[in-house]
């Protein structure tokens, strides 16, 4: 959003957007800097950080993204995080980001930010949710009883009031922040003078005196860690039920004074909530919902497949003319056309289904709905011994396990974030998918949608029956229920979508030009070298080799090929690489096309005559059960700071797959005789 372009040096401003989860938060900040956008670490913890960029005026601003919470008291890192932002010094301003719809529930932070004394606008999201409900706001009212700081109404979603608000953000720079004062009891407020006298005294620079005195007296261990006084003649207790009932006193009277019609006109989300949440069918519209998008994702993403197989067979057929012509030799030919582009190319393929995945993930996110998954699924967690809000790393897990296990910050002890790292990697990930759709293909073409649910189905009571296995070995209890905020329904953002789909397009792309694009290589030479040099058989390569000896292992779970083996040790790299592998395995070009699937069910038959849909749905399983990729296992040890664990964890998972699917393939082979 660049205002003005002339060459002049722009002055440089920071602000920070700061709010509740599910407030539009996000979707204002993308708004406002569009793909302006930079993801790096906070200082000191590896929870990520979002900036992005935006001009106006004579200002060059620079927006920063942090975790959505409800107070500055500090449990988990991510509130840590927000905390921390909102103190630094180098924040020039802070934006206030607030549903409007929801003002009971958001202006406790409010009043805990204006006591910062940095310069706060406020900016009213969803407007339209308010005047959806008949609801008024008193625009003039709200800002004097907020120590008349700047109040925007925004819509993030349709992009109205950004100007303003930005031109409000520069402005109340200039100004400053006049302190803002709550008023406590006399005895609270006597306590608050005097601690914050004694912060100004020992702390004669610090910025926050009042807010830090008030966290005094509510004895706050990370303010008192970070600024040791001495407060035992001050502080005989602490005061933090009594402030917060002042707030929240003040939040009622200031609510009484600016909302009108608050009731005139009844909630739909209510009206939705009393099916979608309800404690018996909550549970299996959920598994509706998710099997319409896995028809979606095989319909139509099979649909749209066609143009990206023609341009593979393309490059492929180009590709091989050219090297002939350039007379390269037959071992870079086959490198270059067997090994990268078949390699790389099928899996960019599936392009198609991924992208109709992450279009419905992020329409399900972006409406509200997944969060009233995490609200239905709460009881069945807190039954295993998981918290309830481990189902929400487990929710991101469909998307990538990465980002999941990272998520797990958000529960409060390394107890119930250890649990949840532990079964998160059994929700099938966006990676998985290849692997689902091209053997659903292969062996289940009129039922493909519904096996590769199946699978997602699997990994969840998977997860669940881990967790209830591991709790009763623990001895453990029963954890609390879950406290959520259930957001408004709303319509889908097409820009926020956009974002977050392009994103995840983005990194499978990133993925599919360096993982698999060097496991593409690796494994045509430990196909096509043996202990002889160059072979012209792969059963005499290194690669054949290996594989066999794991042959006797996998044979009881119906899986007993070398060249199967060779694709679960490839997966471990990235779980695409296993489509990729049977790829160059069994000389398919385009794996993903008609011919291809017939092709290599054919060359399958040819090694192993008996290898059918029970076989491919056991190798499905495992694939859904055993260790994850790399950058899982490399994320889980950093969260979990121990070698022990991972490699505890890394062993269960394998031990965890043979067996389920040694059981399947046995029971299986009885039932069909």
């Amino acid at each position: 959003m660049n205002r003005n372009t002339n060459d002049k040096v722009k002055r440089q401003i920071n602000v920070a957007c700061i709010g509740n989860p599910n407030c539009g938060k996000t979707t204002l900040f993308n708004a406002l800097t569009g793909s302006r956008l930079k993801v790096a670490n906070w200082p000191g913890v590896t929870v990520e950080r979002v900036e992005g960029t935006t001009s106006y005026e004579d200002a060059e601003i620079t927006l920063i993204d942090t975790p959505g919470i409800y107070s500055l008291t500090c449990y988990t890192i991510e509130e840590k995080v927000t905390r921390q932002c909102a103190m630094d010094d180098d924040i020039d301003a802070i934006i206030n980001v607030v549903d409007a719809s929801s003002l009971e529930r958001n202006l406790y932070l409010t009043l805990q930010l204006l006591e910062l004394g940095k310069p706060i606008v406020l900016a009213l999201n969803m407007m339209d949710v308010v005047e959806e409900r008949g609801m008024e706001l008193d625009m003039h009212r709200l800002p004097e009883m907020l120590g008349d700081i700047p109040v925007v109404p925004v819509s993030a979603a349709r992009r109205t009031g950004l100007d303003i608000l930005l031109h409000a953000v520069i402005h109340h720079c200039e100004e400053g922040m006049e302190d803002y004062i709550l008023d406590y009891p006399p005895e609270i407020e006597e306590k608050i003078t005097t601690l914050e006298t004694m912060m100004q005294e020992n702390y004669p620079s610090h910025s926050s005196a009042r807010w830090h005195a008030i966290k005094l007296l509510e004895d706050d261990e990370e303010v008192k860690k970070e600024h040791p006084i001495s407060v035992v003649h001050v502080v005989d207790r602490s005061y933090e039920k009594e402030i917060i009932q002042c707030k929240y006193t003040y939040i009622e009277k200031v609510v009484k004074e600016i909302l009108f019609y608050k009731n005139k006109k009844a909630a739909s989300t209510d009206r939705i909530d009393r099916l979608l949440t309800h404690p018996v069918w909550g549970i299996p519209i959920f598994l509706l919902i998710m099997c319409f998008v896995f028809f979606l994702t095989f319909t139509v993403g099979d649909i749209l497949k066609g143009a990206f197989e023609i341009g593979l067979d393309s490059v492929s057929g180009g590709a091989a003319v050219l090297l002939e012509s350039l007379k390269v030799t037959d071992w870079l030919k086959s490198l270059m056309v067997d090994g990268i582009i078949t390699g790389v190319g099928g899996i960019l393929t599936f392009i198609p289904n991924i992208f109709i995945l992450f279009l419905a993930l992020a329409i399900l996110e972006d409406s509200g709905y997944m969060a009233r998954v995490a609200y239905v699924m709460d009881s069945v967690m807190g039954k295993v011994g998981l918290s309830g809000k481990a189902f929400l790393p487990m929710i991101l897990g469909f998307g990538c396990t990465v980002p999941a296990i990272m998520a797990a910050r958000a529960l409060e002890t390394e107890h119930d974030r250890r649990r949840t790292m532990l079964v998160t990697p059994f929700m099938s990930c966006s990676a998985r998918l290849p692997v689902y759709v091209l053997l659903s293909d292969m062996f289940f073409p009129n039922t493909a949608a519904l096996t590769a649910f199946s699978m997602y189905v699997a990994g969840m009571v998977t997860a669940i029956l881990a967790a209830l296995v591991a709790n009763r070995l623990e001895k453990g209890k029963i954890n609390d229920s879950l406290l959520i905020e259930l957001p408004e329904y709303k319509r889908p953002n097409a820009r926020t979508i956009r974002i977050y789909v392009w994103n995840k397009l983005k990194d499978y792309l990133t993925k599919a030009g360096t993982t698999i694009f060097i496991a593409s290589i690796v494994i045509w030479f430990v196909l096509n070298f043996g202990i002889t040099g160059i072979v012209e058989n792969p059963a005499d390569s290194f690669g054949a080799m290996l594989g066999r000896v794991l042959v006797p292992v996998l044979a009881p779970a119906g899986l007993g090929m070398w060249q199967i083996a060779v694709a679960l040790l490839s997966g471990i790299s990235a779980k695409e690489v296993v489509v990729s592998s049977f790829s160059v395995l069994f000389g398919v070009a385009n794996a993903n096309s008609d011919t291809g699937v017939a092709a290599i069910v054919e060359n399958i038959h040819k090694i192993n005559p008996a290898f059918g849909p029970l076989n491919a749905y056991c190798l499905m399983l495992f694939c859904l059960l055993y260790v994850p990729c790399v950058a899982t296992v490399a994320t889980i040890k950093k969260e979990s700071g121990s070698w022990k664990f991972t490699g505890k964890m890394i062993v269960f998972q394998i031990v965890l797959a043979w067996a389920v699917s040694t059981v399947v393939f046995q029971a299986g082979s009885l039932l069909t005789g």
